[in-house]
C-alpha cells in the first residue's frame, strides 16, 4: 500500500464521540506528502482521569478548539479517495463513525485498514503489539507517544512496511 491516510484520535472520556485531537498523515507514492493536526472540542465536553493521564490534554486545551465538523472540513479534501489506516482500527473507526453520527454528518464509508491486526500476523514474536513496540520493530523511533500526530506518523511508517 503506497497511497493512504494514517489517522489517529485521542478521546476526552469513554464516549467515542469525545474526540479531542486528531492527527492525519497523508502518504502518496510511498512518501509522506502532508500532515494535519488539530485539537477538537469534545462532545461531551469533559475529561476523565484515565484519558487525560494518557494524552495530557484537558479542557484548558480544547475549550476554544473548533468543533469536529469544522476540523473534518479541513481534513476531508486532504484524504479524498484514499483508504484510511489506523493502529487499532476498531477504536479509531468507531470514533470517526460515532462523531459523524453525533453531528448528523453523512459518513463517506471510508475503506479502513488496521496496522494492529497486520502486525499480529507479521510479528508473532513481539511481546506486545502496541503502537510504539510495532513501530520500533519496523525501524521507526517514536517520539511523543499518544500525541495524535505522532501516533499517526508511526502508524504510517508501520503501514509502509507491512501493508
Amino acid at each position: 500500500m503506497t497511497d493512504f491516510a494514517a489517522l489517529d484520535f485521542e478521546t476526552a472520556n469513554g464516549e467515542r464521540t469525545s474526540v479531542c485531537s486528531v492527527g492525519v498523515v497523508v502518504v502518496r507514492g510511498g512518501r509522506v506528502v502532508d500532515t494535519f493536526y488539530s485539537l477538537i472540542q469534545p462532545e461531551p465536553n469533559y475529561y476523565n482521569y484515565w484519558c487525560q493521564r494518557v494524552h495530557g490534554l484537558s479542557r484548558d486545551d480544547t475549550d476554544t478548539a473548533p468543533l469536529f465538523p469544522d476540523v473534518w472540513a479541513q481534513i476531508a479534501p486532504k484524504i479524498e479517495g484514499l483508504p484510511l489506516v489506523a493502529h487499532n482500527k476498531a477504536f479509531d473507526e468507531s470514533c470517526l463513525k460515532a462523531v459523524f453520527r453525533c453531528y448528523q454528518m453523512d459518513y463517506p464509508d471510508y475503506p479502513f485498514f488496521c496496522t494492529l491486526q497486520a502486525s499480529r500476523r507479521k510479528f508473532k514474536q513481539l511481546r506486545s503489539h502496541k503502537l510504539d513496540v510495532v513501530a520500533e520493530a519496523c525501524g521507526y523511533v517514536m517520539k511523543n507517544h499518544h500525541h495524535a500526530l505522532a501516533d499517526a506518523a508511526a502508524c504510517a511508517a508501520i503501514a509502509l512496511k507491512i501493508l
